[in-house]
């Protein structure tokens, strides 16, 4: 069975969508990007009884990406003036989508959209469906799947749920439920990590379906080493504003362990307290405090 549920939320589920807005965010994508966006038009012109709309939004791009899709049927086409970012090309795509239901995929060839039908179909009784990179022979470099593996499954932890891909940029989501969390919503490549974290701290029904995943046409935007410390980064925001006392007990715990430890050698071999051993004990007795009372204003907020 391809769909996977990983959360359930006590409430009406939508039915299929009948109505969608496809968001292309593209910087720089001359090359690649006018082929892609045929082959999403012949994809979504052929599902049945589906009304659609393709919005590419141009964020800053200094080559001639617009130009390269602009007179292309069924597409409509939004410039920033200047490059702003992943997820405000997204936002930007949203405030001009017209349909209940948003699908995001990327510019560059990487994501097999022709399988957009198979995520609309998964959308039964779900308020996301992600596309999963999780399909045999994805294409895809140890140097991002190493960091990406590591945040998917600590934002499972996070958030108790099941996460087969954290921030694939396939997806299809009610459009009411992205402008609900639009204030969480980040500019830079952490969109797609956020939403999903947000939807699940939500108890929202979020499906994945296994999809391959192609080298991209042109260079990558995407600093593994600068992004990861980002999305994590992220993850302990979100993490913080959905689940406090969850995400801030694991460094509460090591902050008192190092404090034990510290003074047990202070004790038995300095027979005195360092300034190490008071740093630490304060720092535990901090981020315990502070864990309570975020978990203490997050229970309120929900009351």
């Amino acid at each position: 069975m391809d769909a996977i549920v990983t959360s359930a939320r006590v409430e009406a589920v939508p039915p299929p969508p009948r109505t969608v807005s496809v968001v292309v965010p593209a910087f720089n994508e001359e090359h690649g990007i006018r082929p892609v966006l045929t082959a999403l038009v012949q994809t979504m012109s052929a599902l049945p009884a589906v009304t659609y709309e393709i919005i590419v939004v141009d964020d800053g791009s200094t080559d001639g990406t617009s130009d390269a899709v602009r007179d292309l049927p069924g597409v409509s086409v939004v410039r920033h003036d200047s490059n702003r970012g992943y997820g405000a090309a997204l936002k930007t795509g949203l405030r001009h989508a017209r349909y209940e239901w948003i699908c995001i995929t990327d510019a560059d060839g990487t994501y097999p959209n022709e399988r957009i039908g198979d995520l609309l179909a998964a959308t039964d009784g779900a308020h996301m469906v992600v596309g999963a990179r999780t399909a045999p022979g994805v294409q895809d470099s140890w140097l991002r799947r190493l960091p990406r593996t590591f945040l998917r499954r600590y934002a499972a932890w996070v958030t108790r749920r099941r996460i087969d891909d954290l921030n694939s940029g396939l997806r299809i989501f009610r459009k009411d439920l992205a402008e609900r969390f639009l204030h969480l919503l980040p500019d830079g490549f952490s969109f797609t990590t956020t939403i999903t974290i947000a939807l699940l701290m939500s108890y929202y029904t979020v499906r994945y379906i296994p999809i391959g995943y192609a080298r991209r046409v042109g260079k990558s935007k995407i600093d593994p080493i600068g992004d990861t410390l980002r999305f994590l980064v992220l993850i302990l925001r979100t993490g913080m504003y959905f689940a406090p006392l969850r995400t801030m007990v694991p460094p509460t715990v090591v902050l008192f362990l190092l404090f034990v430890g510290s003074a047990a050698y202070d004790v038995l071999h300095l027979h005195n307290l360092t300034e190490k051993t008071l740093v630490l004990l304060v720092l535990g007795v901090n981020a315990g405090t502070l864990a309570l009372v975020a978990d203490m204003i997050h229970k309120r907020g929900d009351a």
